[in-house]
């Protein structure tokens, strides 16, 4: 038997192992057929080396719980799920440690799955990219690389499974767009053009990694099976065995390949189905199932190979898991724009640390060349990524003009996986894919990174390679992003258009550096304030008070508002307030308002208090700082903007208290809070002592949106608290979390230091509350104030 037909034996038997469903389980085989896989995997190849010229063993997919840091779902298994011993490694002796450390980059021996498939060729006559065909890319000895050490369970199997490259081979095989005999026949005019996969060199993946690291990981292929499982408990979230080596060769070098064959005008576009994935794989250590870094070794090789043609490359990484080692390979390269879309939840999602937040942009010449999208949360879906393609992704894209795109394609935000917990469907993969695909005329490679639920990777590859053939995508009906989804684009869009002049809501406002110097269009809530103030100087002939302080005077202009007798002899109730509520019909992917509504259910109280005979001071606190010209904008981000806006707002709380409030003729005051503003008042209670003295009451709306009940400070003496239990009203919202414990049972009252609290039959905004508290209100604000004497 030579060499191609006992493969042709062993991988018949390895294909009933992964589905196919035809022939009996592994373990009703004849012994021959194991024999066979040994024999073949022994057998020196044409150029007279072993096979990958690594240690041989026969595969298995029987593999053990991971308890490292990356998270593993307990995952439903398929009828396909395979069921045979572990790895038996048969022959590692006299092993060439000169050819595992210099691997031939010569093609190797065609695999199984082309036993039936001849040549396509191609020439100078199909240069033009709408007569090539789109490549695929696909090995199967790729699925060598599995655990040593077996589950307990067969739920436990790890999910960077071999079949993932099978599943989706198939998947493009069964859809008829690959010529593959055991499958369909293709059933369109152009299927898929094979691309060879390659061994990498040492060379090659050490423009990316550092020799030790290459060194590290060819050692493994002549280590022993316990050695093996010892290294797997020592690292993060990885494991080896004896063909780990020659996979992850095969993987980078299908990488390369791919897009060499892209650039080099081979063929238009192309998948590389590839295993194990790379993009976590830092410069000297493997990590996140990640050995070697596959889509920035190919990167890199193609701009060696190719200097005219290949130039600067865009590498969009969809991936649920930041690519850190992508972003690590090129932070200061400035011919390499990467940009990720990505879980971070503030660094606790894997692989965890800031690195993958929205304020690493590069460094040094690559400075700007580096854009995260870090979702807060799992859950983002359809609209939530088209948003970020419209909004920064493509805006950037078309600026930086590529010569080459690459995807690094995880399909774990796709539904169903249970890793990532987003919800992106095939028909959303497909349209990136497509957008995408207008750029560098159309040189784009798809590289497979994650993805870990079977069938969702299967559909999701088969939509993308549906559209790299030429079909359109199918319609998404939900268009409009997220609130968190929306946020956090336009976060990132604030922050990245210090670089990108295409980001900056007024172009203008930018320098020929791309710098910004704070200049923005008019924000909606600026030009309802405005409104505001001019309707209520009309209805209660009401005045500005200026804020006579550099550091916040931009902040709040228009903020602060007064009845004329505000430091007469009369009674004063101030209003600190979230900004003037309105609601829209915007879309936020065009940008557009429509069927504006626009709702202040303060007017009823200020309508009261100026019946009642009360003077009024009404306070607005904008969610945004106006930066003053000596802000260095490169400072700015949303942390920064925060704690600077927390800042400016107990600024002006204490300013209003010493300049308006604390020395005039009023006969009684009275604050009343409305959303976050209340902890401003909280803040003048503890830090002015005369604050307590001069007030006759304090009454707070508090919802959802304000977590942390706002308090007395701990080093405040026993009777401010007390005093504030006695002289305050605090309604909160029925659906607060202060009602609930960690396990959604009810808690104890607050006690006295947060003042006295009410639980509201609200569930909802203050707004709401506002409008079912009147009477409430009324009563405990004129027993506080009296009639008054009028104005």
């Amino acid at each position: 038997m030579n060499n191609i037909d006992s493969e042709k034996i062993a991988w018949d038997t390895h294909y009933d192992l992964y589905g196919s469903g035809a022939r009996p389980p592994i373990g009703e085989l004849d012994k021959s057929a194991t024999l066979a896989v040994s024999a073949s995997l022994q057998k020196p190849h044409s150029n007279g080396s072993p096979i990958d010229g690594v240690g041989f063993a026969t595969p298995t997919t029987q593999m053990r719980p991971l308890s490292q840091q990356k998270e593993r779902p307990k995952q439903i298994v398929p009828n396909d799920a395979p069921n045979v011993a572990l790895y038996e490694v048969v022959a590692k002796d006299d092993v060439d440690m000169n050819h595992q450390m210099e691997p031939t980059a010569t093609p190797v021996s065609p695999s199984e799955d082309e036993l039936l498939e001849g040549e396509v060729g191609w020439t100078e006559a199909l240069s033009h990219p709408k007569l090539l065909a789109t490549g695929l890319c696909y090995d199967i000895r790729m699925r060598y690389h599995s655990e040593l050490d077996p589950p307990k369970q067969r739920l436990d199997f790890h999910p960077e499974d071999p079949r993932r490259i099978y599943h989706i081979y198939r998947a493009l095989c069964q859809a008829g767009l690959y010529k593959d005999p055991q499958f369909n026949v293709p059933t369109i005019e152009k299927p898929l053009e094979r691309i060879q996969a390659r061994n990498a060199t040492a060379s090659e993946i050490c423009l990316v990694h550092t020799a030790n690291h290459y060194h590290f990981v060819a050692s493994t292929a002549a280590m022993t099976n316990e050695s093996l499982i010892h290294l797997e408990r020592m690292h993060d979230s990885i494991y080896f065995n004896p063909l780990t080596f020659s996979s992850a060769l095969l993987s980078a070098g299908g990488a390369i390949e791919t897009c060499k064959a892209v650039v080099s005008g081979r063929v238009k576009n192309a998948i590389a189905v590839i295993r194990p994935p790379g993009h976590h794989a830092e410069c000297n250590r493997p990590m996140g199932f990640c050995l070697f870094d596959n889509v920035s070794i190919a990167a890199k090789v193609c701009q060696a190979d190719y200097p005219e043609a290949c130039r600067k490359v865009l590498i969009l990484d969809w991936d649920v898991h930041h690519g850190n080692g992508i972003q690590q390979a090129f932070e200061q390269d400035p011919n390499v724009l990467y940009i990720s879309i990505h879980v971070h939840d503030d660094g606790n999602f894997y692989p965890l640390g800031p690195y993958g937040d929205h304020m690493h942009c590069g460094a040094a010449a690559g400075l700007g060349k580096n854009i995260n999208i870090p979702w807060p949360t799992k859950g983002m879906g359809d609209s939530d990524y088209l948003y970020a393609f419209q909004q920064v992704v493509m805006p950037v894209a078309y600026d930086f003009n590529p010569d080459l795109v690459i995807i690094a394609a995880g399909f774990d935000a796709a539904v169903g996986d249970q890793l990532g917990g987003c919800f992106v469907t095939p028909t959303c993969y497909a349209h990136m894919a497509h957008m995408l695909m207008s750029l560098a005329n159309g040189k784009l490679v798809v590289c497979l990174e994650g993805g870990y639920n079977l069938d969702s990777i299967s559909k999701s590859a088969l939509a993308v390679t549906r559209t790299l053939l030429g079909e359109p995508p199918d319609r998404i009906e939900k268009t409009r992003p997220t609130k968190l989804g929306a946020a956090t684009v336009d976060m990132v869009r604030v922050y990245q258009r210090r670089f990108w002049p295409c980001l900056a809501s007024d172009p203008k406002s930018s320098t020929k550096e791309g710098t910004m110097h704070g200049k923005v269009g008019l924000r909606v809530e600026d030009a309802l304030r405005a409104y505001q103030k001019q309707q209520l100087c009309d209805d209660f002939d009401m005045m500005e008070l200026s804020v006579f302080r550099e550091r916040i005077s931009k902040s709040f202009k228009h903020q602060v508002l007064a009845t004329i007798n505000y430091a007469d002899a009369v009674p004063l109730i101030i209003f600190f307030h979230d900004p003037y509520h309105h609601q829209t019909g915007q879309d936020p992917t065009i940008g557009r308002l429509a069927d504006a509504e626009l709702y202040d259910t303060l007017t009823w109280y200020r309508e009261w208090a100026i019946e009642a005979g009360f003077a009024i001071i009404d306070v607005n606190f904008p969610n945004h700082i106006a930066n003053a010209d000596d802000v260095d904008e490169l400072m700015y981000d949303k942390a920064y903007e925060h704690a600077k806006r927390i800042a400016e707002r107990n600024e002006l709380a204490i300013y209003l208290w010493e300049n308006y409030i604390e020395l005039n003729d009023s006969t009684a005051i009275f604050f009343m809070g409305v959303g976050s503003p209340a902890r401003e008042i909280v803040h003048i209670l503890n830090n002015r002592e005369t604050f307590f003295q001069r007030i006759s009451g304090i009454l707070l709306l508090l919802d959802a949106s304000v977590p942390l009940l706002p308090s007395v400070s701990d080093q405040n003496t026993y009777y401010l608290s007390k005093w504030f239990k006695q002289n305050s009203l605090v309604l909160v919202s029925a659906d607060h979390p202060i009602w609930t414990d960690n396990n959604g049972t009810g808690v104890k009252k607050p006690g006295k230091r947060f003042g006295a609290v009410w639980k509201s039959e609200v569930e909802g905004g203050v707004n709401d509350m506002l409008e079912k508290h009147r009477e409430q209100v009324v009563e405990f604000v004129g027993a506080r104030l009296g009639n008054g004497r009028g104005r």
